[in-house]
């Protein structure tokens, strides 16, 4: 978890579900064919600077 660049920590229950209320609000709806990752910017990291 220490390579999870927000907080470092897992994220919450409450942090996904707030995730799927935007794209169920009228608030997404010009948004189409996206994939919205809810994981405080862990799957952006360069692996290569994780894993040497």
């Amino acid at each position: 978890m220490a390579n999870i660049p927000l907080g470092k920590r897992m994220t919450t229950q409450d942090e996904i579900g707030n995730a799927a209320v935007v794209l169920l609000s009228s608030v997404s709806s010009h948004t189409t064919g996206q994939i919205t990752y809810v994981d405080g910017g862990y799957v952006h990291l360069d692996r290569a600077l994780i894993n040497p």
